[in-house]
């Protein structure tokens, strides 16, 4: 029995979804000089928006347990802020700095957990820890290296959005930990 697709699961429904939240912005610029976005911030946030729809919606189409797929949406989730924030500010100080192309090891780690682990809640729960654990080390770096140093930066700014992404990818652990005792227990009960 084949399971029927939601329009919001298909791909023209993830890019009505792009399209309906790059409206925001567009609206914005329309009453306000707070907000000038280029073409480019569009076409930027547009792929990203569009991928981390399309990577969900692929990776969960067949998943049954919602847990799982709460975990799945935290995961890319956190993943599109954390690149976003880092695009659009910055996480390490005012401008772009050298230090902020450390969080591209960040978005590796999570990637290749996700291809290496092929989704299965057991592998994302170990990509996640490593995210979790990257931040740490990536925070080390950053204080170890001065970056705290740079206009706009401190130690607290440094230690607090890495403690910030660090916890949103350890809940994500523990909620791919969860959706993984589920399925395991829904099976020894079958």
């Amino acid at each position: 029995m084949e399971k029927q697709l939601k329009f919001y699961q298909t791909v023209p429904g993830v890019a009505l979804a792009t399209v309906l939240l790059l409206s925001i912005p567009l609206i914005a610029m329309q009453f306000t000089n707070e907000v000038n976005w280029s073409v480019t911030d569009f076409m930027i946030m547009g792929a990203l928006l569009f991928s981390a729809g399309i990577s969900y919606v692929l990776i969960t189409r067949y998943a049954s347990n919602f847990i799982y797929r709460l975990a799945m949406a935290a995961a890319i989730g956190t993943t599109l802020l954390l690149i976003w924030a880092n695009l659009a500010v910055g996480l390490i100080g005012s401008g772009p700095h050298a230090g902020n192309l450390l969080y591209g090891g960040v978005v590796v780690v999570v990637v290749a957990g996700a291809v290496l682990s092929r989704g299965k809640a057991k592998g994302m729960q170990y990509a996640m820890f490593t995210a979790a654990g990257s931040l740490v080390l990536l925070a080390s770096i950053a204080l170890l290296t001065k970056m705290q140093e740079y206009p706009g930066s401190s130690v607290q700014e440094i230690i607090g959005v890495n403690a910030f992404f660090a916890a949103l990818y350890l809940i994500t652990a523990l909620l791919f930990r969860n959706a993984m005792l589920n399925d395991s227990g829904r099976k020894a009960v079958d």
